[in-house]
């Protein structure tokens, strides 16, 4: 496999990420007359442990994610990108970008069915790799049509490594 020799070794575990937040969120609000559709989210990310950029490593590992996104009224975001873990002892910064597709269900009318999301985490990693943090999201269509209001969302994640979610099987 000729990509295997580009990637570096596990150093962190491959991460099952669960999150929690206020879809369409009063934080960070772009424009007052923005009709808003909150809602609850829910969100399942798959993070890859092995960094993409291995002589970054003294100061931050680069991954790749995926996940799925969804709210109760029927929004569903699907989609993958990169995230950078900047690890501060047991605290880790996250930034993260990523490209998906979306479908509008009863929330807000984001303009396009392709969207990018930007986010930012803050969160604390216990001795045996499980993470808990907070979040703030941005998604939109970054201007590819006319409309593009945006939407973002404040939530928690709780990451779990998954050899230790699946050990036994």
């Amino acid at each position: 496999m000729p990509f295997a020799g580009r990637v570096h070794a596990a150093s962190s575990p491959d991460l099952v990420s669960f999150g929690v937040g206020a879809y369409d969120s009063i934080v960070f609000q772009e424009s007052t007359d923005t009709p808003r559709n909150r809602s609850l989210d829910l969100r399942l990310e798959y993070r890859f442990g092995y960094s993409l950029l291995p002589f970054t490593e003294p100061y931050a590992q680069i991954h790749p994610w995926l996940g799925v996104e969804t709210t109760i009224d029927g929004m569903l975001y699907g989609g993958g990108g990169f995230l950078a873990d900047l690890k501060l002892g047991p605290v880790v910064v996250t930034p993260s970008v990523g490209l998906g597709f979306w479908r509008r269900g009863g929330s807000k009318n984001l303009g396009s069915a392709l969207e990018f999301r930007s986010q930012i985490e803050v969160g604390y990693e216990f001795d045996n790799q499980m993470r808990v943090s907070a979040y703030l999201s941005h998604i939109s269509n970054a201007g590819i049509t006319r409309k593009n209001p945006g939407v973002n969302t404040a939530g928690g994640y709780l990451h779990i490594p998954f050899k230790t979610l699946f050990s036994g099987w």
